[in-house]
């Protein structure tokens, strides 16, 4: 169990959790889990954290298939700029370990930006908390559940 599983468990949630054999050499944690649970990389959606430019740290979903468009999210939290983070921070704010953030159960409670992008789909998958660990859950789910706001922060 992670975090965030036991979040979605206790809060009654619908969700499903999925697991594959996560292969230690590969270059895109996400892009693997699409292609090992067969799933389109659209629907497949990574856990980013970036820092603001007062320091703050942000949580950002986007699909596996395309990348964070930074501008865009500083935007979307009211903020000048904003750049990734260390991922030793990312790691100390959130409690999990970089290829397996899941933007649910972490330790701190961050600002969440989820793309809008999640909400064509009927159901999206996310981090569980470690790497081979999917959940498969709706962006509304996602959205409740880490407190997030849709906004458009992917680019292709």
């Amino acid at each position: 169990m992670t975090p965030a599983i036991d979040l979605l468990k206790k809060a009654k949630a619908e969700h499903q959790v999925h697991s594959y054999q996560h292969d230690p050499k590969a270059p895109s944690y996400g892009l693997e889990a699409a292609e090992k649970l067969g799933l389109a990389p659209a629907r497949v959606f990574k856990t980013l954290l970036a820092a603001t430019e007062k320091g703050e740290l942000l949580v950002a979903v986007v699909p596996v298939a395309g990348s964070l468009d930074l501008k865009a999210l500083a935007a979307a939290a009211g903020a000048k700029k904003a750049d990734m983070a260390d991922p030793a921070a990312a790691q100390r704010a959130t409690g999990y370990l970089v290829g397996g953030i899941s933007p649910l159960g972490q330790k701190k409670r961050l600002r969440t930006f989820i793309d809008e992008s999640a909400r064509q789909h009927t159901t999206v998958h996310v981090s569980a908390g470690r790497r081979g660990l999917e959940l498969e859950l709706s962006a509304d789910t996602l959205a409740q559940h880490s407190q997030g706001q849709f906004a458009a922060i992917g680019k292709a």
